[in-house]
């Protein structure tokens, strides 16, 4: 009796603890989400659960600010970074994986030196690149420093992915005459669907939830990503905050869907691939 009591306790404190931090992490949510449907105000007008619910905020996003412009700006800078993030990092990856070359092992371990500096360490170095190479409130330049960021991370990640499929496959498709870039696109490429899908991801919401870089290298408004914009709607004088969660509301809209949707198989093809080896 006395063992069933302390399991029944430890229960009860774990469920407890659980429940508070639902409740630490959720109830700010809430917040947001109702002060996004107020009327428009400060802080002190917002709450969990509006009077009176109203789309005003969400109107004098596109209105009143250049909501539009940041959200297509992020947009912009977020595929293309997927896009040459898939490019530059699978086939990277694929030469250290699958080629035997002098200083194989030096730029692996270079590689892996590069991920433990934290990013914001070259924050000044990049801010000088910008500026003289007339590149600041461009945005390709944050397409660019984000592609070169992710290089360490998803160059190990595709790479031991990529070492777990079987050797067998490129002696057949050797004796079958197949080059290294078919060996590439039409073998390695498609096994590796699961590790390329979870970096896609990666790769995209990165830029959708980054506020340091931009606020570095983005000084006109309309070149600004959304999270830049909505700062400043709560940084200045005339502090907006209502406007500043309906903004943020549709922001996380994007991000949400995309978990949801490849939440599952993003696990799914991660579990398999560790039974590539087998």
């Amino acid at each position: 009796m006395g063992e069933k009591r302390r399991i029944s306790l430890k229960s009860i404190l774990i469920h407890i603890e659980l429940l508070a931090v639902a409740v630490i992490v959720i109830y700010p949510l809430l917040w947001v989400v109702g002060s996004a449907f107020n009327e428009a105000g400060g802080i002190s007008r917002s709450s969990i659960f509006p009077e009176n619910i109203s789309l005003e905020n969400f109107r004098r996003l596109f209105e009143d600010f250049n909501y539009g412009r940041w959200y297509l700006n992020t947009l912009y800078v977020a595929v293309l970074t997927t896009f040459f993030s898939l490019i530059v990092h699978t086939m990277t990856a694929f030469i250290f994986a699958r080629f035997r070359f002098k200083g194989r092992k030096a730029g692996l371990l270079t590689v892996m030196i590069l991920q433990m500096f934290p990013s914001f360490l070259s924050l000044t170095a990049l801010y000088m690149i910008a500026l003289n190479f007339g590149m600041l409130n461009n945005l390709n330049m944050l397409v660019i420093v984000y592609v070169a960021g992710g290089i360490p991370a998803n160059i190990w990640l595709v790479r031991g992915y990529m070492l777990n499929l079987p050797w067998s496959l490129d002696e057949a498709a050797s004796i079958d005459g197949a080059s290294k870039l078919q060996l590439f696109f039409k073998i390695i490429l498609p096994l590796s669907m699961p590790i390329i899908l979870f970096i896609s991801i990666t790769s995209f919401l990165g830029p959708l939830m980054d506020f340091m870089l931009p606020r570095f290298l983005l000084n006109m408004n309309e070149r600004r990503t959304v999270e830049v914009g909505l700062f400043d709607l709560i940084a200045g004088t005339n502090v907006d905050f209502t406007a500043f969660c309906a903004g943020a509301v549709l922001l996380a809209i994007p991000v949400m869907c995309i978990q949801l949707v490849f939440q599952r198989f993003i696990f799914e093809g991660l579990l398999a691939g560790a039974n590539k080896g087998e």
